[in-house]
């Protein structure tokens, strides 16, 4: 049986959850400072249980730009990038990065290894439930973002829930969700309304269901 797939993203009111150019001094581009993430780092009591739930999957999906600002070939000079999180990422897990350049697997501590996949979408799922059936834990998948990789594991049907948390903030500009993408049916799960942030909960229903 496959292992269900969550994606999680933060989200300004008029959808966005990326701005442009994304650089190391600017994690989320030329979005104003934290203000799709507050809820993370200003109140993190509150939303524990949602944090919880975005690093305990089994096996995780993201796209290059999440991983870092690093584009182009991979640089064999000087200290190689390892990621935004440090030394001990919070995944804890397999993480698949979808990339056009083809790097050895990195593994940091804590148990997260990256894995830097050239194939596309389609063999990063595959690799991931592979992942999660060698850990026999009948964990889940989840597509970490960015934007376009969630867009894109929408547009194949790939997608079983989405968690959304939505800030008070209208942004106007930057890398939208749903972009592009036809009708997609979802039905809602839930909605939790934090000082900060609220947290939705979408299942995004398959043909025939």
């Amino acid at each position: 049986m496959a292992a269900p797939v969550h994606a999680t993203m933060s989200l300004s009111l008029d959808g966005y959850g990326a701005g442009s150019g994304q650089t190391l001094e600017s994690p989320m581009g030329d979005l104003p400072g934290p203000a799709l993430h507050r809820w993370m780092f200003e109140t993190p009591e509150e939303n524990a249980e949602e944090q919880a739930h975005i690093v305990g999957a089994s096996a995780y999906i993201m796209g290059r730009n999440m991983f870092g600002p690093v584009r182009g070939e991979w640089p064999v000079d000087g200290e190689p990038w390892t990621g935004w999180w440090g030394p001990e990422p919070p995944y804890h897990a397999p993480v698949f990065v979808l990339t056009h350049h083809e790097r050895e697997p990195l593994e940091m501590a804590g148990g997260t290894t990256f894995h830097f996949v050239t194939d596309g979408i389609h063999s990063a799922f595959e690799q991931a439930q592979a992942a999660v059936r060698e850990r026999g834990d009948d964990g889940r998948i989840h597509i970490a973002g960015g934007v376009s990789t969630i867009n894109q594991y929408l547009a194949a049907g790939l997608i079983d829930e989405l968690h959304l948390q939505i800030s008070p903030v209208i942004l106007g500009h930057g890398e939208r969700l749903f972009e592009g993408l036809g009708h997609i049916p979802l039905e809602q799960v839930s909605i939790t309304p934090k000082s900060l942030v609220t947290h939705v909960v979408y299942r995004v229903l398959k043909p025939g269901a």
